[in-house]
């Protein structure tokens, strides 16, 4: 008898600890990750290694977190996106080929606008920071282009949700431009070797605007509950271009992508445990 009621009471005591903790979630620490990869086309042109578009296919990779902050009451969420990509194109008569790969990281804060409890705006701002190259295969004494350039960017999103049967499905559309900036690039003919062995290095960090840099990012995403997993197709359109020293250049992505969604609660760092849908801040 004494062993049912020790039991019992554990019972009791494990039910309202586990009650207690569930009352004092912070959701702040709910995170909505995810993770895609996709293939898609691109069209590529820099001026300072060829006056031609070079055509080809990229690969690309995404890691996305985003959570609630408690700036403005908890209507402000965070938002941590990295892109990896590696493209290999050929100009339009096919005897000359090039690399290209570009890491673009950005930190966006959104202040979050509830229209209903299925559709939401966010607006914010965005800091980008991007660092890649172009790598001509052919080119004798400028066969590569560095790029290194950071932006102070607009960004806004679309949040939809709705069910289709009994499962929750989740649609958004982001756009993001580049408003301010600071962009590495070489006068028009001046070699790399001028640069860094000769050090000709003046006047090579230009000030942007969207005015000689008119870029963009677009991103359309689809959440699909499948089983017990969360599949999230999506489309990226990533339009990078600049005109700086008489040297233009443009990459030119769009690419469909799929991944896997998932939501956590970070219990410490380091330390994850999934938690039901009702505390979601994405």
């Amino acid at each position: 008898m004494k062993k049912i009621l020790l039991i019992f009471t554990l019972f009791i005591t494990v039910s309202l600890t586990a009650g207690a903790q569930l009352d004092s979630i912070v959701p702040t620490r709910f995170v909505t990750s995810s993770t895609s990869v996709g293939v898609g086309h691109v069209n590529i042109l820099d001026t300072y290694l060829s006056p031609l578009n070079y055509n080809g296919t990229e690969v690309r990779y995404i890691n996305e977190k985003m959570h609630l902050t408690n700036m403005m009451h908890g209507n402000v969420s965070a938002q941590r996106l990295l892109q990896v990509n590696v493209s290999y194109s050929s100009n339009p008569t096919e005897d000359n080929n090039a690399f290209a790969g570009l890491v673009n990281f950005a930190y966006a804060l959104h202040y979050q606008f509830h229209v209903n409890d299925n559709l939401k705006f966010l607006v914010g701002p965005a800091a980008e920071m991007n660092l890649g190259f172009v790598y001509n295969l052919n080119n004798g004494n400028n066969p590569a282009s560095a790029k290194l350039y950071a932006n102070l960017s607009a960004s806004g999103m679309a949040i939809y949700k709705f069910n289709i049967g009994h499962k929750q499905w989740i649609a958004r559309y982001q756009l993001c431009l580049p408003m301010i900036g600071l962009m590495f690039s070489p006068h028009y003919g001046e070699s790399y070797y001028e640069i860094f062995t000769l050090h000709h290095n003046s006047n090579l960090v230009h000030f942007t605007t969207y005015a000689n840099q008119p870029s963009e990012r677009q991103m359309v995403t689809l959440d699909i509950p499948v089983s017990n997993i969360k599949l999230r197709l999506s489309y990226v359109c990533d339009i990078q271009q600049s005109h700086i020293d008489n040297i233009k250049t443009h990459t030119w992505s769009n690419l469909f992508m799929i991944g896997l969604v998932r939501d956590f609660y970070v219990l410490s760092p380091g330390v994850h445990q999934h938690l039901s849908e009702r505390y979601k801040a994405y």
